[in-house]
């Protein structure tokens, strides 16, 4: 039979009297915590269960993963221009990018939700056209910026920051030499950056996208302070009705926890794909075909 290759050989190490004391300590934690969880009835589990799948909770679910799946998807594409701009030649355009960058990243979500929900006391008017023409058509930002409108914009707005730096240092990974060799093959920027570099960024990129993505579901609690109907909104409006303050918190605790752990499954799955994908090119075991699929530019091709 053929050896299997180091890294998929099992490390064994002999067990110590510490291995035995830890798994004893870690137990005995385990079983104190689930003790007392299940002995308290200040939890009071049958409310839990009660309000686990009314009708308010699942509405609030539905409206915590619609605004995660539009701010991330908003974020994504606004991140990958930012990014596109701070990698730029040009000062101004790379600058502009790193102050957006900088701004976004070091005030709170928080802040920023509250600001832009209030935007309409700083541009009460605002005009849309052409200039120059005459032709606009004027805005009302009372009206625009509703709670669930400024929750859209400030969660998109501070994720295309982060999404932007993630991207940028994902371009950051590519080997020089693949942008030169597209570079010699006459490839233009815009026919670089779809065949060559965003398709081998993806490896460095998808982790850390997932982890904004689960970070991001997490964010939505904050919109509840401008009133939107999410998840930790609809408990709260049901505990300041019937003043079951902790069950309703444990009920929006169990489902942010269930969608986090549904959303890390896809996340691990596409890690190993993409992260197999790029041991095979950088082995040298794909084909030229499967490399070209991926954007990996063989350097031979561009002499």
């Amino acid at each position: 039979m053929k050896d299997l290759p180091a890294e998929h050989k099992k490390r064994i190490r002999a067990r110590h009297v510490g291995d035995y004391l830890a798994w004893a300590a870690a137990t005995a934690i385990v079983a104190t915590l689930v003790y007392t969880v299940v002995t308290n009835e200040n939890y009071r589990w049958p409310v839990v269960l009660r309000y686990l799948t009314t009708a308010t909770v699942l509405d609030g679910i539905v409206t915590t993963l619609w605004l995660t799946v539009v701010s991330m998807v908003l974020g994504t594409l606004l991140g990958l221009v930012l990014a596109v701009m701070r990698m730029s030649p040009l000062i101004p355009i790379s600058g502009l990018a790193r102050l957006y960058i900088t701004f976004f990243r070091g005030t709170p979500v928080l802040v920023q939700l509250i600001f832009w929900f209030n935007v309409a006391a700083l541009y009460p008017h605002l005009s849309l056209g052409i200039p120059f023409t005459g032709i606009s058509e004027p805005i009302d930002m009372n009206k625009l910026m509703t709670p669930l409108t400024a929750a859209i914009v400030a969660l998109t707005l501070n994720q295309g920051a982060y999404m932007a730096e993630i991207i940028r240092g994902g371009f950051a990974s590519i080997p020089p030499g693949q942008t030169e060799a597209a570079a010699s093959l006459g490839m233009s920027r815009f026919t670089m950056l779809r065949r060559v570099l965003i398709p081998q960024t993806m490896p460095a990129v998808i982790p850390a996208t997932g982890n904004q993505v689960i970070s991001m579901l997490k964010e939505t609690s904050l919109v509840s302070v401008l009133g939107v109907a999410d998840l930790l909104q609809s408990a709260q409006t049901i505990y300041s009705r019937t003043f079951e303050t902790i069950p309703l918190l444990i009920v929006a605790s169990i489902w942010y926890l269930v969608m986090t752990l549904t959303l890390s499954v896809p996340q691990s799955m596409i890690e190993r794909r993409f992260s197999r994908s790029s041991r095979r090119v950088a082995g040298g075991h794909a084909p030229v075909a499967a490399q070209l699929e991926l954007g990996y530019v063989p350097m031979k091709e561009a002499v």
